[in-house]
């Protein structure tokens, strides 16, 4: 499909292939503010430049990272689907950056209307091996509406001295279904957080990750939902893997509001620790403010089943090879939830590659 490249903040076109598609506006955000101001204003408005109170957090980016984004982002991207379009291809967004030092400032929105439906990739990528301290700080606004339906990937895979931090803003019409999936595998410091407010009536949202850090890197995942109509259905799996001395972290909230009956949420982080001097805190959530709901969460830290690790063993298979494919088993689950079975391959093909690196002391 479409493939959309940004190169340190900023639209490639050679880099770019964007197929023409009836109905549907695709392009870099520095054209959509002069060609389509209608379109970016839901980007730029209050709610998604951090004027919110605090307890309406989940309706766009409101912390100090997103309003100094608003101030200074240079680029992005914007999509705008119209009602009843179902898009049969992903879309690939590619956000690179060479290795300069600096601060990479970006912001995209994609509108779905009502009825509609896509697949969306974004990638983000700097050169692997190289000390170059550079900042990315994206923030993403999504608006669907009625029925509309979206799935979103962050696989982020930056550079090993990077800093990043995703933040993204989703608003959820009546019978919405959004699944966003982030899977963390590369940077330095890399959070990804996720605010998702269903405000249409039985509204559906899957959040789901994965995180494997080595080394002295650090991954945090931090979601938000915030049920304001009724009948809506929350599912999350997080799951975690730091081996060597890195630092992996979930925090995850899910709220529902008086009036919101009916709402159906499970919320559960699963991780695994390699090593002694590795580390993974969890901190799941419930708000809940209506009495006819179902509601649960679970969290759990542990080693690798050593009775499955020498199941492999006596069968033949090296340590270091056995590990590896009890790692990978541990993550799949979160990754097979995705309904696109091309997005999905590419996932397990880029963790399988990431986990063989633990084993080289990476």
């Amino acid at each position: 499909g479409s493939r959309l490249v940004l190169v340190d903040g900023r639209f490639a076109p050679e880099l770019s292939t964007i197929e023409p598609m009836s109905g549907v506006w695709l392009g870099a955000m520095s054209a959509a503010i002069a060609d389509r101001p209608d379109l970016v204003r839901a980007a730029l408005d209050d709610r998604a430049t951090g004027s919110l109170a605090a307890e309406d957090r989940a309706a766009g980016p409101g912390h100090p990272f997103a309003l100094l984004n608003a101030a200074f982002f240079a680029d992005g991207f914007a999509l705008a689907i119209a009602p009843g379009r179902v898009l049969e291809r992903p879309i690939e967004i590619v956000h690179l950056a060479s290795g300069a030092e600096g601060a990479l400032h970006t912001r995209s929105l994609v509108a779905l209307g009502a009825g509609s439906r896509a697949a969306i990739i974004e990638t983000y990528a700097g050169p692997r091996g190289r000390a170059q301290r550079y900042w990315r700080n994206d923030v993403a606004v999504l608006r669907l509406g009625a029925s509309a339906e979206l799935l979103r990937i962050a696989l982020v895979e930056e550079a090993a001295a990077a800093a990043h931090l995703g933040d993204v803003a989703a608003s959820l019409g009546p019978a919405a279904r959004l699944a966003l999936f982030a899977m963390l595998l590369g940077g330095g410091t890399v959070r990804q957080e996720a605010s998702v407010a269903v405000t249409g009536e039985g509204a559906q949202c899957r959040l789901d990750g994965a995180f494997a850090v080595a080394g002295r890197e650090e991954a945090n995942l931090v979601t938000t939902v915030d049920h304001r109509a009724p009948g809506g259905v929350t599912r999350e799996l997080i799951k975690g893997v730091a081996a060597g001395r890195a630092h992996g972290a979930f925090q995850g909230r899910i709220t529902v509001r008086e009036g919101a009956q009916k709402v159906d949420a499970q919320q559960m982080s699963r991780n695994l620790i390699i090593g002694p001097r590795a580390v993974i805190d969890t901190k799941p959530e419930l708000e809940i403010y209506a009495d006819d709901v179902k509601c649960s969460h679970g969290a759990s830290v542990g080693d690798l089943d050593e009775a499955a690790l020498f199941y492999l063993r006596a069968r033949g298979i090296a340590g270091d090879e056995a590990r590896r494919l009890l790692l990978e088993g541990f993550i799949r689950e979160a990754v097979e939830r995705i309904d696109e079975p091309s997005l999905r391959a590419h996932l397990l093909t880029r963790l399988a590659r990431r986990l063989a690196s633990f084993e080289e002391g990476e």
